[in-house]
């Protein structure tokens, strides 16, 4: 299809940059990637009002009140090809980029970046300054994944292909990436390089002493996440407020 319709499917949700198979994992579609990639190629820059400089056929969107998306006044902006569905809240100011996908009732909060690409699922929180990183380039790179129902607190940062599963919390600050080791304190393992961070688990920032004698001479620490719980009745009652801000 040409980059044109391509924009178009993206924007009404019909195609998507990721897609998940039938074991639950997460693949990129290289067709999708490398049509974004085309666009980007055959857009000129333009100016926009506000002093904004951007591709010519890559313009913010705006929403109708009918499309049931609340974006909240103050600086937010949904590039073209991104998906928003109804339901959702962006509060201002954020930022959502081509190709990102963002299902229903899910709350963007401010100072929060869905990157390129990067999949949402339905009934996500993502708190202020959480930064979901995107990816176009390679156009095989797998995107950042959300699913359904997590809930990612304020600072959190996303980046290099991380998946979250179905329901799972992360604690204000948790940084994941494909270098930061996450250690399942419930199961006593760590998770493989690559690894989903499970459904309903319940994940906080850590840190682990550096290797070598002169790093531990210094009390040197890097970071990791642990999951130290797995949502119950309990901790999912800690997320009513969600409700409410509705």
């Amino acid at each position: 299809m040409s980059w044109l319709t391509l924009l178009n499917n993206l924007e009404n949700g019909t195609v998507r940059a990721a897609t998940q198979d039938e074991q639950g994992n997460w693949h990129a579609n290289v067709e999708v990637k490398e049509g974004i990639l085309e666009a980007f190629r055959n857009g000129t820059n333009t100016e926009y009002p506000g002093g904004f400089v951007d591709k010519d056929n890559l313009a913010p969107q705006g929403f109708a009140a009918d499309a049931g998306v609340r974006m909240v006044p103050g600086g937010s902006s949904v590039r073209r090809g991104a998906y928003v569905a109804a339901g959702t809240i962006i509060m201002p100011p954020a930022y959502v980029n081509i190709g990102a996908y963002i299902d229903e009732g899910t709350m963007v909060d401010s100072h929060a970046l869905v990157g390129s690409c990067a999949q949402i699922g339905k009934n996500v929180h993502l708190s202020a300054a959480v930064q979901v990183g995107g990816v176009l380039e390679p156009v095989g790179a797998s995107p950042v994944v959300v699913e359904d129902n997590a809930f990612i607190g304020a600072g959190c940062v996303l980046v290099e292909g991380v998946v979250v599963k179905k329901g799972a919390v992360l604690a204000p600050g948790v940084r994941l990436s494909a270098s930061i080791p996450v250690y399942d304190c419930v199961n006593e393992r760590t998770l493989d390089k690559g690894e989903a961070i499970p459904e309903n688990a319940i994940v906080i920032p850590g840190s682990r002493p550096a290797k070598g004698e002169w790093a531990q001479q210094q009390g040197l620490n890097l970071s990791c996440a642990l999951i130290v719980k797995y949502r119950d009745d309990q901790s999912d009652a800690a997320l009513e407020l969600e409700e409410v801000l509705r």
